[in-house]
C-alpha cells in the first residue's frame, strides 16, 4: 500500500505555508523555525540545509536528528483527527508539526507550545 501523497511533497514547498500562517497572526519565521527545531532536533543550519535540498516530508522526518521526547504531549484536533490517535508514525509527525504551527498562529505562549520543558529555549 502506497503512503499518503503528502509524504512525497517537498518540505521546502510546505514551509512557506507554515511561515505565512504564523506571520498572518503576528508571529515570525523565527517562531516557526523554533517549533520545527524543537520537534525534530534540527538546528538552524540543518533546517536551512533541508530547505535548500528540497527533501520530501518523508525524508525530512526520517533524517531528523531526534523527535522531541515531549512530542507525545501534543494532543488535540488537526484536520478532523486527534493527533494522538493517528496510527501512521510519519503522518502523526506531520500532524504534530501542523498542530504546533496552529498553536503558534492562535497566539499561544511559546513555553506552552513547546510543552514547557527545558528544551523550550531557542535551539539555534
Amino acid at each position: 500500500m502506497a503512503g499518503h501523497r503528502i509524504f512525497g511533497v517537498s518540505f521546502a514547498s510546505v514551509y512557506p505555508h507554515y511561515v505565512n500562517k504564523a506571520e498572518r497572526k503576528s508571529r515570525s519565521k523565527d517562531d516557526v523555525d523554533q517549533v520545527i527545531c524543537w520537534l525534530t532536533g534540527y538546528d538552524a543550519d540543518g533546517l536551512q540545509r533541508v530547505l535548500a535540498s528540497q527533501v520530501s516530508m518523508e525524508t525530512f522526518f526520517a533524517e531528523a536528528p531526534a523527535l522531541n521526547p515531549n512530542a507525545s504531549l501534543i494532543t488535540g484536533m488537526i484536520c478532523g483527527h486527534r493527533v494522538e490517535d493517528i496510527e501512521d508514525p510519519l503522518m502523526q509527525k506531520i500532524r504534530y508539526l501542523d498542530k504546533l504551527v496552529d498553536e503558534l498562529a492562535k497566539g499561544k505562549a511559546m513555553t506552552a507550545i513547546l510543552r514547557g520543558g527545558v528544551e523550550a529555549r531557542r535551539r539555534t
